[in-house]
């Protein structure tokens, strides 16, 4: 039985003007090989209504989970929850379980929970919230959608929250062979591995350094005794590296 899917939708204007480099993609692909769930699309955006909408819609229906980052925010460009709500054709606004987390944390803080903080507790109606232990103002998830935070490390305190919530399958396994030689020259025997494994992602990943020329051969595969036989016989092939 294949392995659960899911899709990435990065939100951000910052990130397409280069201002900002996402980090939160990278994590969450690991976590979710370790889960056992297939990360098979990244998606950024910017922030225009119009095109998260489609974006969210054309994910939740192509895959098993979708994750968003970015635009949950206070500020007037945190546009995302709206967006959700208008793909799912919910309403949404102040949540009294949301308001009251944000309201308790504003009071500990000393500060005033003001209309712009209020925004955070905007909650699309039937969404669960996603405990945020970071900075308290949660996500939610909706159907298959996940919405999270950019902010790294509450991105990944909200993935920690959410991924025991969902079934995965088998974790993803790899090794990696170094092979002294230019694709040009591996092509051939590789595209025979490929073809003798077809369950299995061979990948080759080619370097150069202090004027060597390489390739980084990776085997993937959820099946550990194949990718065990696939590295064995790669081995063969090139009995040098």
């Amino acid at each position: 039985m294949s392995n659960p899917t899911a899709a990435m939708l990065v939100i951000g204007d910052e990130i397409l003007s280069g201002r900002t480099r996402d980090a939160n993609m990278y994590y969450l692909a690991g976590e979710l090989t370790k889960h056992g769930i297939d990360l098979k699309e990244l998606r950024v955006v910017s922030d225009d209504a119009p095109a998260i909408v489609a974006a969210v819609s054309a994910l939740r229906d192509g895959f098993d989970h979708v994750f968003t980052s970015g635009g949950i925010g206070p500020t007037h460009d945190d546009i995302t929850a709206d967006c959700i709500a208008q793909a799912f054709g919910v309403p949404i606004d102040v949540r009294a379980d949301a308001a009251a987390l944000l309201q308790a944390h504003y009071d500990r803080q000393g500060q005033d929970f003001n209309e712009a903080r209020k925004r955070m507790a905007r909650i699309p109606d039937t969404a669960t919230l996603i405990e945020n232990p970071v900075s308290i103002a949660p996500g939610f998830s909706i159907g298959n959608v996940h919405v999270m935070a950019g902010v790294p490390a509450v991105f990944q305190a909200m993935v920690a929250t959410v991924l025991p919530t969902l079934t995965g399958g088998a974790p993803l396994l790899s090794q990696t062979l170094r092979v002294d030689r230019g694709e040009g020259d591996i092509a051939g025997p590789l595209g025979g591995l490929a073809q003798a494994f077809p369950d299995l992602s061979i990948g080759s990943y080619p370097f150069q350094r202090h004027g060597a020329h390489g390739s980084n051969v990776v085997i993937r595969g959820s099946d550990g005794a194949r990718v065990n036989d696939a590295m064995a016989q790669l081995r063969e092939l090139f009995p040098e590296t």
